[in-house]
């Protein structure tokens, strides 16, 4: 556990050809209440809708914490073009007994269908195999929300199965389609 609270306090600056992956800083609220505050971007992720800018300094600093704490963590994606915080992108839990983990992101409207979720979810799968040596990474999507599937896909990760109502959200259960990638896969794009 102890190589992994030192990968996640001391989280990297990623360059991908149009982002930059880097820790979250207080100075990103007013790029982050953006997105944020916006109910499409929050209707298929298990946080709520930002009601104002105080409730976005207080994830900011909650995500500051889980750093100082070497907890599993969040990049915020840059994007490189004008330094504007599109998303967030990380780490749900990370199991150190099987070497395995589980990866959500968010993303901007207006950004949607550019390829950036494509593009970050690939520098975030090829950190864990890479840097945090995991055998394994997950990420999860509601099956009303097939988009998010198809970006899976795209970095190359697999379809393994519907859960149903695997998670409560938003006032209802929801199914989610389950999606992995092994250090063994042999996929594109990562």
């Amino acid at each position: 556990m102890q190589f992994y609270q030192n990968e996640f306090s001391a989280l990297p600056v990623i360059r991908t050809k149009r982002l930059i992956l880097r820790p979250l800083r207080m100075q990103d609220d007013k790029d982050m209440f953006r997105y944020c505050s916006d109910p499409a971007v929050s209707r298929h992720v298990l946080w709520d809708t930002h009601p104002n800018i105080r409730h976005t300094r207080s994830v900011l600093r909650s995500a500051i914490r889980q750093y100082k704490q070497g907890n599993p963590a969040t990049f915020g994606i840059e994007r490189q073009e004008d330094h504007r915080l599109i998303g967030t992108i990380g780490f749900i839990w990370v199991n150190t007994d099987h070497r395995s983990a589980e990866v959500g992101y968010s993303l901007a409207r207006d950004c949607w269908n550019a390829g950036y979720a494509t593009e970050a979810l690939r520098a975030v799968l090829r950190y864990g195999f890479d840097n945090l040596r995991l055998n394994r990474m997950e990420a999860q999507h509601e099956t009303d929300n097939p988009a998010s599937g198809r970006v899976m896909e795209k970095a190359g990760m697999h379809y393994e199965g519907t859960l149903r109502q695997r998670v409560f959200n938003k006032g209802h259960f929801s199914d989610v389609r389950l999606y992995a990638r092994l250090r063994s896969d042999d996929a594109p794009g990562i």
